[in-house]
């Protein structure tokens, strides 16, 4: 971690990347939950919870200039409690419809786009630059420890069991099963507010400017490799929250229920949860790897192991199709960190407000996930079929993006003034 003087500040930015985590995780594994509930969405409809969420990060770059006039605590605070608010809100919401529950999770989402916009930049800050990769992917362990927790925790205080696309209105779960967990959600994050506001964490300053490669910049835009990096992270988020969106069709066309793993049968909530296990571990692992290797090395790795696994699931059938696809979790787990990290560098002063512009194009998670949606639903009576499959060859184009970006694009600092 470099100096103990960050290791009080590095604890509490990772209980805060564990809300990040929960939270986000627990929006997608809701998916599954109201496709099947009263509500009955289509396979568009469904994918319309993503955009909600994610859409709220197109507001990442005002929200970069309020973290510039606040600094770093008190957005975090404020982000908090805006998180709780949005909270509060889907109990009255939930009883309105589908669109008035949409409404309540963006005011959630605004809140967790600000929080997220405070954690990467500071992460990076907390210590020697050599090891910023390192620590993002540290904190981004405990990131991934709430979301394999958020299905469990969809499955056992929202959802209880497993609905057929024929069931009757009657024997479909209502909606208004999120109202107590939810609210209990949301006074955790007015508590973990409240103990924020009272702590004392340092201020930390950005470092300048130093690269022989660039000279300083009056805007952060004029970095190539910021928006170079920023267009990763778009396509980044179209995998991370496509595979898990897409995981449980591809059971459905398989005509799997359940998928046996070590004598264990796992249903789709399950096999989420060791989806989103994978990006734990492969944090962990990769939190000590990049003290080693750089991190453009390891990003192309795991996204070439990315595309290995996902043309297998495609490819394969049966159970071993759904292990295939499950296991791009563990490859996906660095890639947001690195990218961060490479499109971060000799930014100096302008980090915090490139931290807006790198969130903003988390927009991704709202934008490519339904069109893939909409690809999908294009194959009408074959949408469960050969639709699921036609959608997730499009990450392909994403996995060769970032293999592009992490090898050659993010080395790019020229540009005129």
């Amino acid at each position: 971690m470099g100096n103990n003087k960050y290791l009080f500040p590095m604890i509490v930015m990772s209980i805060l990347f564990f809300m990040v985590g929960f939270i986000t995780t627990m929006n997608n594994s809701l998916i599954n939950f109201l496709s099947t509930s009263k509500w009955m969405l289509s396979f568009t409809e469904k994918q319309l919870i993503n955009t909600a969420f994610f859409g709220a990060y197109l507001f990442s770059v005002p929200l970069s200039y309020l973290l510039n006039r606040l600094g770093y605590k008190a957005s975090a605070v404020l982000s908090l409690f805006i998180i709780t608010i949005g909270f509060i809100s889907v109990y009255p919401a939930v009883s309105l419809g589908y669109w008035a529950f949409l409404s309540s999770m963006f005011v959630v989402a605004i809140g967790i786009a600000l929080l997220q916009i405070v954690l990467n930049p500071y992460v990076l800050a907390l210590g020697d630059p050599k090891s910023a990769a390192s620590r993002l992917n540290l904190t981004g362990f405990f990131n991934s420890v709430a979301t394999v927790i958020a299905p469990i925790f969809v499955a056992a205080l929202i959802s209880t069991s497993t609905v057929s696309e024929d069931a009757t209105m009657a024997e479909r779960p209502d909606p208004e099963n999120v109202r107590i967990p939810f609210l209990f959600i949301a006074a955790i994050a007015l508590l973990l507010g409240v103990v924020l506001f009272k702590l004392k964490l340092p201020e930390i300053k950005e470092q300048d400017t130093k690269s022989i490669n660039s000279s300083k910049k009056s805007s952060p835009y004029k970095y190539p490799h910021l928006m170079l990096g920023a267009i990763a992270i778009f396509v980044y988020m179209g995998i991370e929250i496509g595979i898990p969106s897409f995981l449980p069709d591809r059971m459905k066309a398989l005509g799997i229920v359940n998928v046996n793993i070590l004598g264990y049968n796992l249903n789709s909530t399950s096999i989420l949860s060791i989806y989103w296990g994978g990006l734990m571990i492969g944090r962990l692992i990769g939190s000590v790897l990049l003290q080693k290797i750089s991190a453009r090395t390891v990003t192309v790795f795991c996204a070439s192991m990315g595309i290995i696994c996902l043309g297998g699931s495609i490819i394969l059938e049966g159970q071993t199709a759904i292990i295939m696809m499950t296991l791009c979790g563990l490859f996906n787990s660095i890639m947001w960190g690195n990218i961060f990290n490479l499109a971060s560098e000799d930014l100096g002063e302008h980090t915090k407000r490139a931290s807006g512009i790198i969130c903003s194009f988390a927009i991704g998670g709202a934008i490519l996930p339904p069109l893939m949606g909409l690809l999908q639903q294009s194959f009408g009576c074959n949408a469960l079929t050969v639709g699921t499959k036609a959608a997730l060859c499009c990450l392909f184009v994403y996995y060769i993006y970032i293999i592009l970006f992490a090898a050659k694009l993010s080395k790019i600092r020229i540009l005129q003034e």
